[in-house]
């Protein structure tokens, strides 16, 4: 399996991409494949395409996307920054449209050094959990992991191989 790591040529074919990748999306919708089966396969090759990747050569996930921070996210990173709750909002954070936490105030993450997390111990479940790959229910997710597809080369070669595995086989049920 060829893993595309280039973060310009994902986007590029992510975009070109785009139409196919909406296609598969309601393919799998209404494939009748159980969604178990799905997030077996999808958690699968995660581990797979993930252990070929060294995110710490991309970081584009921290220059891209605003995690949310829960209360417990921002006390963590205030205790390890030697802040104060209220200091470390005032100078990094504001709160979500939702209100159902907070998000950074820069974008790029104002964490980043060159293409690491210099808060790594302490960086926000949002960005541990990313890219969401083990999560259950993938197709319930699917809008949001086209999104990442020009994101993150993980999702991208995942969706991809995904693609490439479920449409070519003849009986999906009996080989997984």
């Amino acid at each position: 399996m060829k893993i595309e790591v280039d973060i310009d040529r994902i986007r590029k074919l992510s975009k070109e991409r785009e139409e196919e990748n909406r296609a598969f999306r309601s393919f799998l919708k209404s494939s009748g494949i159980h969604p178990n089966k799905i997030d077996f396969v999808v958690q699968k090759l995660s581990k797979t395409i993930s252990s070929r990747i060294d995110c710490q050569t991309c970081g584009n996930c921290c220059k891209e996307i605003l995690p949310v921070l829960k209360e417990n996210d921002a006390i963590n990173m205030a205790r390890h920054l030697n802040l104060s709750i209220n200091e470390f909002k005032k100078q990094y954070l504001v709160e979500t449209e939702t209100s159902d936490g907070y998000t950074f105030n820069t974008n790029p993450c104002p964490f980043l050094e060159g293409n690491s997390c210099s808060v790594f111990d302490v960086r926000p479940e949002d960005c541990r959990s990313y890219p969401h790959l083990h999560k259950k229910n993938f197709i319930s997710r699917t809008i949001s992991v086209i999104k990442n597809c020009s994101v993150c080369p993980i999702v991208f070669n995942v969706y991809e191989t995904l693609k490439n595995e479920i449409w070519a086989m003849d009986d999906f049920d009996e080989y997984y």
